[in-house]
């Protein structure tokens, strides 16, 4: 009996030791997965664009980059919503940093150069789930759009 109940606290510890990141950055990556899966298409331009937009704004190794992006994929595809990534980073970032969230967004939903219905949508909801002004979240769209030379 004192076995198990000593074995319940090692995992516990193992568990807190090897979490890396925080859920703040888990949050925003599995949110990036979910946009580049929405159209039911998740290839290497979206997947190189995710990699990018991490590295970036965390400022990740490559390698740290890679535990992240398979941490979030693992994350995304075991989620029930968006909800609780969304209030994660609400609660975490000043509006300035989840307008900047929105608009990496956008760059992972036209990695593929075209915006499927689902994606649309998608951004949508997340838009009003972290609190981001709609004219702030048009204004990424256009960046994106200017930066990539895409037509609205």
């Amino acid at each position: 009996m004192l076995k198990r109940i000593q074995a319940l606290f090692h995992t516990e510890t193992e568990e807190t030791q090897e979490k890396t990141f925080d859920d703040v950055k888990v949050a925003a990556a599995a949110l990036l997965v979910c946009a580049a899966t929405m159209d039911e298409v998740y290839g290497k331009t979206e997947q190189a664009t995710i990699r990018r937009v991490l590295k970036s704004f965390f400022e990740l190794s490559d390698e740290e980059t890679e535990e992240l992006m398979t941490l979030a994929e693992s994350e995304e595809q075991r989620a029930v919503g968006l909800h609780r990534w969304a209030q994660t980073l609400k609660d975490a970032y000043e509006v300035e940093e989840r307008t900047q969230l929105i608009e990496q967004l956008w760059e992972v939903v036209y990695a593929d150069g075209e915006l499927h219905d689902y994606e649309a949508s998608l951004l949508r909801r997340i838009v009003g789930l972290i609190y981001v002004p709609d004219r702030e979240a048009g204004l990424a769209r256009k960046r994106v759009l200017a930066r990539l030379g895409l037509d609205a």
